[in-house]
């Protein structure tokens, strides 16, 4: 039986775990929640995720909710090495910049796509520039972060490539569509690993999966 996502594929957050499900090969199926018209509220949705949000998982019985823990989920069981799971101290790493993804790198994107892409093209409302530009600041506080860490390290956890790596995608892609690419342009170790992270197969195949929801 084929595990289900429900949610709409450009959600970063669904994103996530679907290049972890291309990762393994996993046979799956997204279900579509229309957020705009409050699907993700309603309490068919609410059973699979409490708090209303996207994405809910199913694989058989088991109900997940919460991306990144889906997302581990999801590589555990197709005996992926994305989360370095065989070696205490690179799962550590791997964990480190989890944390740092979600709380610096897509932490600052995240209000800038609401505000560039989800409001204009969904809301038919104003982007608000003062957020933006508020969210550039800490986008850019973290990418030199990350400029140290790449000028060291191929990869964030390592010389190795895992889903700390890959869990950036989806928030990058976001920045790679946008007016504010460019801000890559003053960090070129961190503009080639993403670069190269954008490149893999399971990130290319999400990214149409990505493009076709936006349409």
């Amino acid at each position: 039986m084929a595990m289900k996502v429900y949610g709409p594929a450009a959600s970063t957050n669904v994103a996530c775990v679907l290049v972890c499900l291309e990762e393994v090969g996993a046979e799956y199926e997204v279900v579509p929640v229309d957020m705009t018209t409050g699907k993700h509220k309603s309490p068919a949705h609410v059973a699979c995720n409490p708090f209303g949000q996207v994405p809910a998982f199913q694989d058989g019985d088991l109900i997940l909710f919460e991306s990144r823990a889906i997302s581990k989920y999801i590589l555990r069981k197709g005996g992926s090495d994305l989360l370095r799971d065989s070696n205490l101290s690179e799962s550590a790493m791997v964990d480190v910049w989890l944390e740092v993804e979600s709380g610096h790198f897509t932490g600052a994107m995240s209000p800038i796509i609401f505000e560039c892409f989800v409001v204009p093209n969904f809301l038919r409302g104003q982007t608000n520039n003062e957020i933006v530009q508020e969210n550039l600041v800490k986008l850019k506080a973290s990418l030199e972060v990350y400029e140290a860490r790449l000028s060291k390290s191929k990869y964030l956890a390592g010389d190795f490539v895992s889903l700390a790596d890959i869990s950036h995608f989806p928030a990058a892609y976001y920045l790679l569509s946008g007016s504010h690419a460019s801000v890559l342009d003053a960090y070129p170790h961190a503009k080639g690993w993403i670069a190269e992270v954008m490149n893999r197969p399971s990130v290319k195949k999400v990214s149409e999966l990505m493009k076709m929801a936006s349409a």
